[in-house]
């Protein structure tokens, strides 16, 4: 595939935990000479204890990802490589904001709900943000998977919470392209033909809205 086969400068690619976000981001800057943004999250010393006890280090844990994701895109976005055809990253940063909704009390969310709009206004939004929509068995199936310690207690329960909140939320933008990638019957990682399965909406032009793709 050509790099001009993407008719996007800035996509983002979305899902649940252990959707697959990362290997298809790398894959498409990878293939079609893309400045690739991955989220750092190895290093949150929060996530680990959040897994442990959600209700005492949520807060701690959305401020300090909304700080970092910030930064990186605001640092990323502001210098183009010019001899990368297009950008794309493994996450939106308004998941902050998602994901808070579901883990923070409210009084706690409408606080950083306020500290969000402030930053957010700053931030280009994506040409094109693609959703990759599994279902829960899979998802978990994923990350045991991919074996990182502190997910592998993560209960169904708080999948099925962040999913809702990932759907509910892109009902909203309605003036933002969607891709919404329904992947549980797909392996874009392990078969060539069905990436190019993905590929084949991916580098489609659309208008704004929701676009629903199930395999």
């Amino acid at each position: 595939m050509r790099s001009e086969n993407i008719p996007y400068n800035y996509i983002c690619v979305e899902g649940n935990i252990g959707a697959g976000k990362t290997s298809l981001a790398s894959r498409l800057a990878e293939d079609f000479n893309g400045k690739l943004i991955l989220e750092q999250f190895e290093d949150n010393p929060f996530l680990p204890k959040f897994y442990q006890d959600q209700s005492k280090y949520a807060f701690p844990l959305e401020l300090s990802f909304l700080a970092s994701r910030y930064q990186q895109v605001k640092d990323q976005l502001s210098t183009m490589d010019l001899f990368k055809s297009f950008i794309v990253s493994d996450y939106f940063i308004d998941k902050s904001l998602i994901f808070a909704h579901k883990t923070l009390l409210d009084d706690e969310f409408r606080l950083f709900k306020r500290l969000f709009n402030i930053i957010i206004s700053t931030v280009p939004k994506p040409d094109l943000l693609i959703y990759l929509y599994v279902d829960i068995k899979r998802l978990q199936h994923n990350i045991r998977y991919r074996g990182r310690t502190y997910e592998q207690s993560i209960e169904d329960s708080y999948l099925e919470k962040i999913q809702s909140g990932y759907l509910d939320y892109l009902r909203q933008l309605s003036e933002t392209r969607i891709l919404l990638l329904d992947t549980n019957n797909i392996d874009f990682v392990g078969n060539q033909k069905d990436y190019e399965k993905v590929l084949c909406h991916i580098c489609k032009d659309y208008d704004p809205g929701i676009y629903r793709i199930v395999f």
